[in-house]
């Protein structure tokens, strides 16, 4: 992948990487990631503190951007549409009471919040284009929020972005990577040879043996058993030539159903569609084994036959 195209996004935070648009920068570029260097260094920042905070942070979705004219209700109905809500907050100025463009929902399952997690991004709710996250207050090691001089994101009106997000990843460093230098401030270095394409959509955290995890792989077994039963069924025959062997083998395995192996290969060529052609050629395959089969069954010698002792 060339890396011009290419990003990668943060797994823990730190405020000097967050300030840098290739997450390689040793010094803090403003005051802003200073002031979230001092908080994280002196500890004064407890993500788990805030009473607020409650419910399980693997369903909880944060959504921000949001019109100061969305209420309640109408986010509700709008994250609905991906799966059941259990719990919602709009967070509103502690004085005025006024939305402060960004709540936090939670879903009855991890699967929906998933599925939320990949829809609903940049989705329009009040003539406001939305962005979407997970829970990094919760999940994220190092956490510092915005009004610490933290977070992710920003515009570049406020002079204050922040990478590594989802709405802002990380760039693939161009020039050479400081390793020792990062080492000794505790920045986790680019994962070179691991790059995303600016398209692909970053995987949240996952809790340790999640049903979501189970499901992903069992789906990804399952599609990868489902495309080599159909490259076995389309591979061409040596010994027959052309693409018939494929009815032939479909032939064999519809009559081998006959033995006490039958139920692996019953419904293999079960999918396939034949034209006229082959279907006859088939049929006329089918009744010539009949008839042979018939016949060593009348060949035999049997003492019940009336002519079984004739000359």
């Amino acid at each position: 992948m060339n890396n011009v195209n290419s990003v990668f996004y943060a797994e823990a935070y730190h405020p000097i990487q967050a300030g840098s648009i290739d997450g390689t920068d040793t010094l803090p570029h403003d005051n802003a990631v200073y002031r979230a260097l001092l908080c994280s260094n002196a500890g004064l920042y407890d993500p788990f503190g805030d009473p607020k905070v409650i419910g399980d942070p693997y369903c909880t979705l944060f959504v921000g951007r949001l019109s100061h004219l969305t209420t309640e209700d109408t986010l509700r109905q709008a994250m609905s549409r991906y799966g059941r809500v259990k719990n919602l907050r709009l967070v509103r100025h502690i004085v005025t009471g006024a939305s402060r463009g960004y709540g936090f929902v939670e879903f009855e399952t991890e699967r929906e919040m998933h599925r939320a997690y990949k829809d609903a991004h940049h989705t329009i709710i009040d003539d406001s284009e939305i962005i979407v996250d997970y829970n990094r207050q919760q999940l994220m090691p190092g956490w510092i929020p915005r009004r610490l001089g933290g977070g992710l994101g920003g515009k570049k009106e406020s002079g204050q972005l922040r990478f590594g997000g989802r709405e802002r990843p990380f760039r693939a460093p161009l020039r050479q990577i400081p390793w020792d230098d990062l080492k000794r401030l505790g920045i986790p270095p680019p994962p070179e040879g691991r790059y995303m394409s600016r398209f692909q959509i970053p995987s949240p955290p996952r809790r340790k043996g999640s049903s979501v995890d189970y499901e992903d792989s069992h789906k990804q077994k399952k599609r990868s058993v489902s495309v080599h039963q159909l490259e076995k069924s389309v591979s061409p025959d040596r010994s027959i030539g052309g693409e018939k062997s494929v009815y032939r083998e479909e032939y064999h395995y519809k009559h081998h159903k006959r033995g006490r192996h039958s139920h692996r290969h019953e419904t293999k060529f079960s999918g396939l569609d034949t034209s006229s052609e082959e279907r006859s050629y088939m049929d006329k395959e089918e009744r010539s084994s009949k008839h042979s089969r018939n016949s060593r069954r009348r060949d035999r010698w049997n003492p019940n036959r009336d002519d079984s002792y004739s000359d």
